[in-house]
């Protein structure tokens, strides 16, 4: 075998500049024992959690569990994981539930069940303790906006969900069907919300409509059930199998026009807060009962006293109107508190009741930042104050250009509204300039000055360390797309849409320095003269077609420009005489670079292709389909012929412009690349996105052989086509719908256990001969093969068991239930995983087992063993409960005390003076 060319691979360093995501929510979380402090936001792929007071596939949905100690998230792909915050690095369990983006994810009461609804139009209850899907909901027509558990009147089996198919929809968990649905909206249902009985649905319209629950007695039942009958009515009506009792008290007029977008309830279920397509958070106050009656005695009063002034001489014959439970309205329940106008278009927002009626509202804009509002919900004079924003760490909107210093330390970052200094290696946002949007930037020569391409033609000089802006000029017409420096860092280079491409020289200038008087004012003394950098304009190129990339190659021999019409125009840089015309590509080109030796061209254009050129003759070295979209950006690495290109797919890859061959696909952005760079040694890469990230990415030192990363891009995409998981049901039980999906995983799980029942079966024909251990028994320390068989199945996850044990053929079934009962007997203490495996391999192949004679004495014996080791397992754990709680009895009784009641009395007296230090925090610091 021949030498081959050795290539080191770029790994993924992190991502930045992004504060949270618009598509999924934020909530606030528990981290340290402090609440109130930490909240958790997606920002593309990754879960942040941000602390207030100091500065993959798309996360889609994410939830705190109720005691805020871990998170769920939701990606674009169905995969739900949930992550504890003690330690996130690595998550707790990973399910495949859904075929497209996870919609929302709801926590029981208890964080034990966790419920999530897709735009798949299915829902999933899932067991966190298990981690495994349970049931499987199925009959919404539209993608699922919102679901809950339904826990407050004593019914754990019971959940409500919301769709855009207009319906309410209450299902029971334990026979998985609907039993009511709501079908009095017009519009799609966005949000559900609960306080108390009480529950309000956000619809496509300016209101809300607002239901009572009640919970259904028996007796109840029969009454109605009777009357129904007598008056002619179906006995089998909907209410008879209903538990609940739904009422349509009202509706709550919002003051925002459009569609409700979120409902968001305190965890004391007391304040209500909504929001729409605009910038309005609209807050609502549930009162109790006693707060509702004296509501209703004022509204009385006050109707009395308007009555006795308008008839004064009629006498008020009747006494007063009794105020009770019955002539409550609506508007006596609720109170209007003081709305929220925030600056930019609302995306989320959760809210938090702290301490002398302080409500904190947590809102994420459309503009990646995050804001902290503080609410006094018993007064109406106070308007709410914003403790703290979020928005100086990242751009407010895309990110369209950036660049490296000259030694590698500093990012620059350009957006439609400010231009950002970020440290390479912590990542943290060091100055922020702003300009209006920009198109392309550049250090110059030295990194104290930064240049900067305007859409609107001009040219800025950014001064980095007082991040101020030193001069504007107005360098071309229309939008300046490329900036260039020369090779010799004597000037650059612009292209511009107004068909000119200009020569610029560096020069210093007398400039002074802002300085700042006892009285706070600015002047501008000759004292604080110093040298600045400008640019001197020193020659024109014109061309007929508008220049989208420009490039000078290293020699200072070429110019090379990228055209709108499609070619790339070669001149020779110290006269303007044209060289040498590119024509190949179909749309324009977007993007070009030269390599180091100055002896090939690479282009980059809008039909998706890059095309590698020699620079002697103009030949066409090869053209690469490069991207599934417009190729927004080209650069060699630099002493290479190496070169990475990114495009509007998001994708990021490395080409070899010598060999023609695809060397890597990097993790790329969410949606569209629009720019990177590469630093003057070649190691880190940074790019830019429409998902409004930076992501870092660093060479390593090891190798990358070709034929490996092409094994693995076709195994990757023959997976894809493999396990679709399109389907949730089984062909002999059509109406049962597993809650998980096939996966990679499963399959995988499915192959091992048929090796595993294979080298069983091959080890006990030969046990005669004492045969040696299989490679694999050896590997996993299994010294038989009821041991091998346990290691197997527990090796599997919880969420791929079921469609592993589902991928089996009937025979090999039937071998590994022969299997059970030696291994029931062998390791009961594996009884809970002995028993999940044999109910599910018994529920989907029922028919066939109990066809078969030959199965009869295998399933009766399978049964009693179970039934033993399962009541023996009960009764040691009821045992040892009972007898812990006798002996704490026993010792309280002799000690006289309360077991463990000093440590309970000092927990509680730690907290107490925990709540009362942050309460007086609270009072004493003002965040700005």
């Amino acid at each position: 075998m021949g030498l081959t060319k050795q290539y080191l691979a770029y790994r993924a360093v992190d991502s930045f500049n992004i504060i949270a995501s618009g598509r999924a929510n934020v909530n606030f979380a528990i981290y340290n024992k402090i609440q109130g402090r930490y909240f958790a936001a997606a920002a593309a792929e990754n879960v942040i959690l941000w602390d207030l007071r100091r500065d993959k596939q798309e996360v889609t949905a994410l939830r705190v569990s109720p005691d805020r100690l871990h998170v769920a998230v939701g990606y674009v792909d169905g995969v739900v994981e949930i992550f504890d915050l003690s330690n996130p690095e690595e998550s707790i369990c990973s399910l495949a539930l859904h075929k497209s983006a996870v919609s929302v994810l709801r926590y029981d009461d208890q964080g034990i069940r966790l419920i999530t609804g897709s735009l798949d139009t299915d829902l999933v209850v899932v067991d966190i303790l298990e981690q495994a899907g349970r049931q499987r909901l199925i009959g919404h027509n539209a993608p699922i906006t919102d679901v809950h558990f339904l826990e407050r009147l004593a019914l754990d089996h019971i959940a409500v969900s919301s769709s855009k198919d207009t319906q309410i929809k209450f299902w029971n968990l334990e026979t998985q069907f609907c039993f009511k649905t709501i079908v009095d909206n017009r519009t799609e249902v966005w949000a559900l919300a609960f306080t108390g009985e009480l529950m309000v649905a956000g619809c496509g319209e300016s209101t809300m409509n607002v239901y009572r629950l009640t919970r259904k007695d028996s007796n109840d039942v029969k009454t109605n059930a009777l009357a129904n009958a007598v008056e002619g009515l179906s006995v089998d009506d909907d209410d008879t199998i209903s538990p609940i009792n739904v009422k349509n008290c009202g509706v709550i007029q919002r003051a925002g026009k459009g569609r409700c977008v979120n409902l968001i309830a305190d965890p004391s279920e007391r304040v209500l807060s909504c929001h729409g397509t605009n910038d309005l958070i609209e807050n609502f106050y549930f009162c109790t009962t006693d707060e509702a009656k004296q509501r209703l005695a004022k509204r009385l009063k006050k109707a009395r006293k308007a009555k006795q002034s308008k008839e004064p001489e009629q006498k008020e014959e009747e006494g007063e109107d009794d105020v009770n439970d019955k002539n409550l309205s609506l508007s006596d329940e609720i109170k209007r508190l003081n709305s929220i106008k925030t600056k930019q278009k609302i995306k989320s927002l959760d809210i938090l009741v702290g301490g002398q009626n302080e409500l904190r509202v947590l809102v994420s804009l459309a503009n990646n930042s995050v804001q902290l509002y503080s609410l006094n919900t018993t007064s109406k004079d106070e308007d709410a104050k914003m403790l703290r924003s979020l928005n100086w760490q990242g751009h407010q909107s895309e990110v369209r250009s950036v660049c490296f210093s000259s030694d590698g330390l500093a990012i620059g970052s350009g957006s439609a509204e400010s231009f950002k200094f970020w440290n390479r290696d912590s990542m943290q946002c060091l100055c922020s300039v702003s300009t209006d949007y920009i198109l392309s930037c550049a250090f110059a020569p030295g990194d104290r000055y930064v240049l900067l391409g305007l859409k609107s033609g001009k040219l800025l000089i950014v001064d980095v360390g007082a991040a101020d802006i030193v001069e504007e000029i107005p360098a071309h017409d229309q939008e300046l797309w490329s900036i260039t420096l020369l090779p010799d860092q004597k000037g650059c280079a612009t292209g511009s849409s107004d068909c000119t491409v200009k020569l610029w020289t560096f020069e210093l200038i007398d400039g002074n320095i802002k300085e700042m008087d006892a009285d706070g004012v600015t002047s501008t003394g000759n004292s604080g003269q110093v040298k600045v950098l400008s640019l001197l304009h020193k020659n024109t190129l014109k061309l007929e077609e508008s220049v989208l990339c420009v490039q000078i190659s290293s020699n200072m021999k070429y110019l090379a420009v990228g055209l709108l019409d499609s070619t790339v125009k070669v001149f020779f840089l110290d006269t303007f005489k044209f060289y040498l015309s590119l024509y190949g590509h179909k749309l324009p080109i977007l993007c070009l670079d030269m390599s180091y030796d100055s002896t090939i061209i690479a282009t980059g254009s809008a039909d998706r292709n890059v095309k590698i050129w020699g620079l002697d003759f103009g030949d066409c070295h090869r053209s690469l389909f490069a991207h599934d979209d417009s190729v927004m950006a080209l650069q060699f690495i630099p002493k290479t012929h190496m070169f990475f290109t990114c495009g509007k797919d998001g994708k990021i890859k490395q080409w070899d412009a010598d060999t023609f061959d695809k060397i890597i696909t990097l993790p790329g952005h969410i949606g569209e690349a629009y720019g990177l760079a590469i630093n003057s040694n070649g190691r880190y890469l940074i790019t830019c996105g429409s998902d409004r990230t930076l992501r870092l990415f660093e060479r390593t030192d090891e190798p990358i052989v070709l034929q490996d990363i092409q094994e693995e891009e076709r195994e990757e995409m023959e997976n894809e086509k493999l396990a679709t998981g399109e389907d949730h049901g089984m062909a002999l039980l059509p109406g049962l719908k597993l809650p998980s999906k096939k996966t990679v995983g499963s399959e995988k799980a499915a192959e091992s256990i048929l090796e595993c029942l294979d080298i069983c079966k091959q080890y006990d024909l030969e046990s005669e001969i004492k045969p040696t251990l299989h490679p694999l028994m050896k590997a996993l320390d299994a010294k038989t093969t009821t041991d091998f068989l346990l290691i197997t199945l527990a090796r599997i996850r919880s969420s791929d068991l079921e469609e592993a044990l589902l991928l089996l053929p009937f025979p090999m079934v039937c071998e590994l239930l022969t299997r059970l009962p030696s291994l029931i007997e062998e390791r009961s203490d594996e009884i809970e995983l002995l028993s999940k495996v044999t109910m599910f391999l018994f529920k989907i192949h029922m028919k066939p087992i109990s066809g078969a004679r030959h199965m009869k004495s295998l399933l009766q014996r399978i049964i009693n063993l179970l039934t033993s080791e399962v009541n023996a397992l009960r009764d040691c754990i009821g045992f040892n409960l009972h007898s812990l709680g006798l002996l704490q009895t026993e010792v309280e009784k002799r000690e006289g005390i309360e077991l463990f009641y000093e440590a309970l009395q000092d927990k509680k007296k730690r907290e107490k003076k925990r709540r009362q230090r942050e309460t007086l925090k609270r009072q004493l610091i003002h965040m700005t």
